[in-house]
């Protein structure tokens, strides 16, 4: 049994299991449980391996405080390592976060600065530019840089793949993950190219993101900072991004994500957060174009449920945000009408009771009363029964 003798020692080496209600058709269906690290998420594998490094380069001395932009996850990692091993820890998340997340990492002993999450890459209040900034004034600092850094993809070379190889006997034909810095995709995909090649890589990315033009190498547009979906598709292409290796990239939207969310943790009880969902709904997807009777398709599941229940679990929020319910695709008003040849509409002179028989007739409750080709009012027939509670043809209507 392996000596445990630190909450580092436990990250690592989390489960594999296959899914067992989440029909995916012919193919076979793997969850690799990040959340199972003691962070509670895949990026304690990343904060670790920088961490590290950072100390063997003499980046990191007794005294130094670790400053890093975060969506959160790799934030809560670098906090709790750097808990301990005696730094202090500054962290730069953004504003859309999960106010959980923020709470967390001040448990932590963290100190935490909101950016914006609708500025651009070039801006200054962009959130890798104000950590970068963060940095500069802070004495004795560590830049951890997650998006430039190469102890990133590196943890996932050295960790994640070997684990996911091992478990799987060898035999696995595809892995689907989300993206953020790309360094898990960037790593695992190393290892594979050189273990097995035929395993296929295959990204997840929300809708406004740019990873997926720029893998397909179409014109970037500026991300559109709407997709609520949290950590993963980015605004800009971090260096860790390694595209040699991938060969698929699928478009996954906020709604899809957080109902397969809801689905992991109901259909197979592993509590998870939203990127998750991303990434199994992308999985699905993706094993949808594909005829392969089987195929054995691995998807990582990157964080806890537990930083979520504000929101993904939040009944409330889901509805307010229009998320759960069926997706009804809206026609137009011609389309639910009558299909009639003239609009139907009544001179003032109409008596009550004719107006009420004429809108029963074409099964409407409103009609435009005319005086020649004018319009001088839209009468609903509740109105014309309330004047008309017992008799049939009254006075004409007056306006």
């Amino acid at each position: 049994m392996k000596d445990i003798k630190s909450l580092v020692d436990l990250i690592g080496n989390t489960p594999i299991v296959q899914a067992k209600n989440i029909d995916a058709g012919k193919c076979n269906l793997f969850l690799k449980m990040e959340n199972m690290n003691p962070g509670s998420s895949i990026k304690d594998r990343v904060a670790l391996q920088i961490i590290n490094d950072a100390e063997k380069n003499g980046d990191l001395v007794k005294g130094s405080t670790v400053v890093e932009a975060t969506a959160g996850n790799t934030g809560l990692g670098l906090a709790l390592i750097a808990l301990l091993k005696g730094y202090k820890a500054k962290v730069v998340i953004l504003d859309k976060m999960n106010q959980n997340k923020i709470f967390h990492l001040k448990s932590l002993g963290a100190e935490v600065m909101l950016a914006k999450s609708d500025v651009g890459p070039d801006s200054p209040d962009h959130y890798v530019n104000m950590a970068k900034r963060v940095a500069a004034e802070t004495h004795n600092s560590f830049m951890a840089n997650q998006f430039t850094n190469k102890s990133n993809p590196l943890a996932h070379e050295l960790t994640t793949a070997p684990e996911i190889f091992n478990q799987m006997d060898g035999d696995v034909d595809a892995i689907v993950c989300g993206v953020g810095t790309g360094g898990t995709i960037s790593g695992i995909g190393k290892y594979f190219e050189k273990n097995n090649p035929k395993t296929e890589m295959v990204l997840a990315d929300p809708e406004g993101s740019i990873v997926k033009d720029a893998v397909e190498k179409k014109p970037l547009k500026d991300a559109d900072y709407k997709w609520l979906v949290e950590g993963i598709g980015e605004d800009f292409l971090p260096t860790t991004m390694d595209f040699t290796h991938l060969d698929e990239v699928i478009r996954v939207n906020d709604r899809e994500c957080f109902q397969m969310t809801r689905r992991i943790s109901r259909e197979e009880g592993i509590f998870v957060g939203g990127s998750c969902g991303a990434a199994v709904a992308g999985a699905l997807k993706y094993l949808k174009t594909v005829d392969r009777p089987g195929l054995r398709a691995v998807v990582l599941l990157p964080d806890s449920g537990s930083r979520y229940m504000s929101k993904i679990y939040n009944d409330k929020w889901m509805e307010e945000n229009g998320f759960v319910g069926p997706t009804i695709e809206l026609g137009t008003v011609a389309e639910i009408m009558p299909s009639l040849s003239t609009p139907i509409t009544i001179p003032q002179e109409t008596s009550l009771g004719d107006a009420v028989q004429l809108m029963k007739q074409h099964a409407i409750s409103q009609v435009p009363v005319t005086n020649g080709n004018t319009v001088l009012a839209l009468v609903h027939k509740r109105t014309l029964l309330d004047h008309a509670p017992c008799r049939r043809d009254l006075e004409p209507l007056t306006c």
